[in-house]
């Protein structure tokens, strides 16, 4: 009877592992916001969830991240809007594949930093023309976002710049060793590379100011843009306020994940925004009442949906 009992708890083990929903969390570079924040998640989804186990991964970034999703294997993803928008509408850099992507998440607005040092004596969007600058690491939406907002400033990233394509932490560093100028970073508050480059001795760090760029970019890709603010208490050594273009961050999935994870993780991220907080300040700025239909080009999963009908939040 006892080897009856032993075997049957270890029958009931074996299924719950077969049953284990794993998930992957598509992050970013480490030098970012995305990355801490999916590593929380992973840590809230396994320890908070039971029989969820999640990962988090270091990426490229949003179009990365929106490609894994698009293998249709368990991938969260963080994803900026605009490169959310070309993945479900198959332009630009999924003009090979659209993919079927749905929101779980409005998270938080992601702010293009374009960053230098005063010794460069760039000041302006203008005074980038003939500079050494990083547009963004291949797989970015950081590289999406400097591209358009580059365009609608009157420069040629391809002619007008002698661009490089580093992550932020190695844009960082290429800064110090003064080997670019400057740098393209669109992420949240604060962003630990920038922080890292303003704190660093015998630097004084310059913001270049964006918003004025935003009405030419929403003409020509959609109403996905907005003005914002990094305040000059955001990093140490800023003068003044920096006036920045900033886009919205979604929580992403594939179209196929089920309706119970989808809401399961949805659920998880407001029953533990606490601890999520502690991995990230940005996880402050996930709320119910932000979560509107016409805030993202990406369709809602219905499993977020099931949950926001359950708070009572209107969607639409």
């Amino acid at each position: 009877m006892k080897l009856l009992k032993v075997i049957a708890l270890s029958l009931s083990f074996l299924c719950a592992s077969v049953n284990a929903q794993n998930i992957s969390i598509a992050t970013g570079g480490t030098g970012g916001v995305y990355y801490p924040m999916g590593g929380g998640l992973a840590s809230v989804l396994s320890s908070k969830v039971p029989g969820m186990s999640a990962t988090a991964e270091v990426t490229g970034g949003s179009v990365d991240n929106l490609k894994l999703i698009g293998t249709g294997k368990p991938y969260v993803g963080f994803s900026m809007a605009d490169a959310a928008k070309d993945a479900t509408s198959g332009v630009d850099k999924f003009k090979d594949k659209p993919i079927e992507v749905r929101t779980l998440l409005i998270l938080y607005p992601n702010l293009m930093h374009v960053a230098t040092v005063e010794s460069t004596g760039i000041k302006t969007m203008a005074d980038l023309k003939g500079k050494r600058v990083s547009t963004g690491s291949p797989g970015s939406a950081t590289e999406v976002m400097a591209f358009r907002l580059l365009e609608a400033a009157g420069i040629d990233p391809t002619k007008d710049i002698k661009r490089e394509r580093l992550s932020v932490a190695e844009s960082v560093n290429a800064v110090k060793d003064r080997k670019i100028d400057a740098f393209f970073w669109v992420g949240g508050l604060p962003t630990a590379a920038v922080t890292d480059l303003a704190n660093s001795p015998g630097m004084k760090i310059v913001m270049v100011d964006t918003s004025a760029e935003v009405p030419a970019m929403n003409k020509k890709y959609g109403n996905l843009y907005f003005p914002s603010l990094i305040t000059k208490q955001t990093y140490s050594g800023m003068a003044k306020d920096n006036n920045v273009a900033a886009v919205a961050n979604l929580l992403v999935v594939n179209a196929s994940m089920s309706d119970d994870e989808a809401y399961k993780i949805v659920k998880a991220v407001f029953d533990n925004q606490l601890e999520l907080v502690r991995s990230h300040a940005e996880y402050r700025n996930v709320k119910l009442d932000a979560q509107k239909a016409n805030a993202t080009p990406v369709p809602y999963h219905p499993g977020a949906l099931k949950y926001f009908k359950e708070k009572g939040v209107k969607v639409n």
